[in-house]
């Protein structure tokens, strides 16, 4: 099954790059991820400040600066995995430093 994990935390104290380099919950994580062999792709997204969102609405663009919903969290990463089951998506999951100070949603993926 395939399925993308969401990395959901507070915008306003998000971890560095460094930060998480050093991170030995997140050096776990990794490794894990790589023992398992699941990880199809991943990728740290900039804050939400810097997002445009688009929307089309009978035959116009709109675009506007930011995210569309006003929200705390943001999603600040995602990570692509094939694995057995949702069980075992929740295992890689729950090990992801983001679980303990944000949240990881699992989403699966249309095949």
């Amino acid at each position: 099954m395939k399925y993308v994990l969401l990395m959901c935390d507070d915008e306003q104290d998000p971890p560095s790059n460094e930060d998480l380099a050093v991170d030995p919950v997140h050096q776990a994580w990794a490794a894990d991820l790589e023992r398992r062999g699941v990880e199809l792709f991943g990728a740290r997204l900039r804050s939400s400040a810097d997002a445009t969102t688009v929307r089309s609405r009978q035959g116009e663009t709109l675009i506007s600066d930011g995210p569309f919903a006003e929200t705390k969290d943001f999603v600040g990463g995602i990570v692509g995995i094939d694995c057995a089951d949702l069980d075992e998506a929740i295992a890689i999951a729950s090990g992801h430093p983001y679980a303990r100070r944000g949240s990881v949603e699992i989403r699966p993926v249309w095949e």
